[in-house]
């Protein structure tokens, strides 16, 4: 899709510098009400305009609006409503931003001015209407005061931190996305689907989950040239391991987005995404999405920080978000609870019985997540996604947590996917990982996943 050329900067390209929220302007007098033959249809025109993807057509009819009502509340809350709702947050900085003042037009159109500075990234623009709203002093409001106060402190961290990093030049920060739409163990087991995944009926909540983003790593290009490192299997390990997990969910259609370069190799994010990278990869979904999770790594000296957010595409505004910290004796532990707490807060349910291969939690997420990201650079290195020498031969990652994970189908079956990918691929015999395979091709499950009459 190539709609990540954000990363060649701090700011997007061809992004305006928000101005700061005016406060001087004099107050005018109240506006009357929106009448059927005044602002009212000239909003609802703007309005279809945008449902009809005629951007510079709806800001025309802003612009035109705001020459005469600029003055009124209700006119700045129901533009920056609109634009927001239908992803467009630059635009309402730049309709906004020169016009609003926090004693004429009061808090709900501020609070919305704030969040896209927050979407964008403008630390210090968004710190300073802040104070102005703060300043109301508007007890109601205070709780999602000290909220946004955190948001934006941690603006202020993540662009120390990318000050700090290498500037990554333009040309290597084009990166296609990939979306992969079924458990990454699934490809070449497709004979076996019925087994394995139900074919879920109803309406369904279309999610993605995205590669994880890495503030502040100070190699990030160089980094995304060499083959796969462990934290690069991390990065997208994790939303693979939450699309799999997801796919067994009874209300849910899910995929896991990652990041490939044109030259072959896969990308690395040192910045989180926004909204305008939300709402493209819903219009490259057929149907759209409902929600996308993001998220950012951080690691130092072995120990992460993992922070996700859960992203409603239809408003472009982030619902939650949830953080953990692990090293590498803690792992499993906090991975599991924050899985749980992921999960209990998206209402997920297993299927029924019968409808597609039973879940159950693996007992070691982390070589799991591991095993998954090796078994997506194979699947890639198949299909030419990825070139020859950014492959890792061999099934250690997969073995390791089939080995860790004896109880887990999932996990025994992305060592089968992963052997029978080797065997087509015409690599050597792995003894180790074909005495687990083969052992557990032999047990009840395997029999009941279909898959009993597999050979590796």
């Amino acid at each position: 899709m190539g709609f990540f050329d954000r990363f060649a900067d701090k700011k997007p390209a061809g992004q305006p510098t928000p101005a700061a929220p005016v406060t001087s302007v004099p107050t005018a007098p109240a506006a009357a009400p929106i009448s059927a033959g005044g602002v009212l249809p000239q909003l609802a025109a703007a309005r279809e305009k945008l449902k009809a993807k005629d951007l510079p057509g709806a800001l025309a009819a802003y612009e035109s609006i705001l020459t005469t009502a600029a003055d009124r509340s209700d006119v700045l809350m129901t533009i920056s409503a609109d634009l927001g709702t239908n992803g467009h947050v630059r635009e309402i900085i730049e309709l906004l931003a020169p016009r609003y003042d926090v004693q004429k037009h009061g808090a709900a159109a501020g609070l919305n001015l704030l969040q896209a500075y927050i979407v964008v990234r403008n630390a210090d623009a968004a710190q300073h209407l802040l104070d102005l709203l703060f300043s109301l002093q508007r007890p109601e409001l205070e709780a999602r005061l000290v909220g946004f106060s955190n948001a934006v402190s941690e603006l202020f961290l993540s662009e120390t931190e990318e000050v700090n990093a290498p500037a990554v030049p333009a040309a290597q920060a084009k990166v296609d996305i990939a979306s992969i739409s079924k458990p990454i163990w699934f490809y070449g087991l497709e004979a076996h689907a019925p087994r394995l995944l139900a074919n879920k009926e109803g309406k369904l909540r279309r999610v993605a989950f995205a590669q994880l983003s890495l503030p502040g790593l100070p190699d990030a290009v160089a980094r995304a040239t060499q083959p796969e490192d462990a934290l690069g299997r991390w990065c997208r390990g994790l939303p693979l391991w939450f699309a799999e997990t997801f796919m067994a969910g009874a209300a849910y259609e899910p995929i896991a987005a990652v990041g490939v370069s044109s030259a072959k190799h896969y990308a690395l994010f040192p910045s989180e995404w926004v909204a305008e990278n939300i709402r493209q990869l819903s219009e490259s979904v057929q149907g759209g999405l409902d929600y996308v999770l993001t998220g950012s790594l951080r690691s130092r000296n072995d120990d992460f920080e993992l922070t996700m957010r859960i992203w409603e595409v239809k408003k472009f505004r982030e619902l939650k978000a949830f953080s953990t910290r692990w090293n590498p004796a803690s792992a499993d532990e906090e991975l599991k609870k924050f899985h749980d707490l992921v999960r209990t807060y998206m209402e997920w349910t297993a299927l029924p019985a019968g409808h597609g291969l039973p879940y159950s939690s693996p007992a070691s997420p982390s070589t799991h997540v591991h095993g998954l990201a090796a078994t997506l650079t194979g699947f890639f290195g198949e299909k030419g996604v990825l070139a020859p020498e950014q492959l890792a031969l061999g099934a250690g990652f997969q073995l390791q947590a089939a080995q860790a994970n004896p109880d887990d189908a999932r996990a025994q079956i992305n060592l089968v996917s992963a052997l029978l990918r080797a065997k087509q691929l015409g690599l050597p015999d792995e003894p180790a990982a074909l005495a687990v395979a083969r052992a557990w091709l032999a047990t009840e499950a395997a029999s009941a996943a279909g898959l009993g009459a597999v050979e590796v």
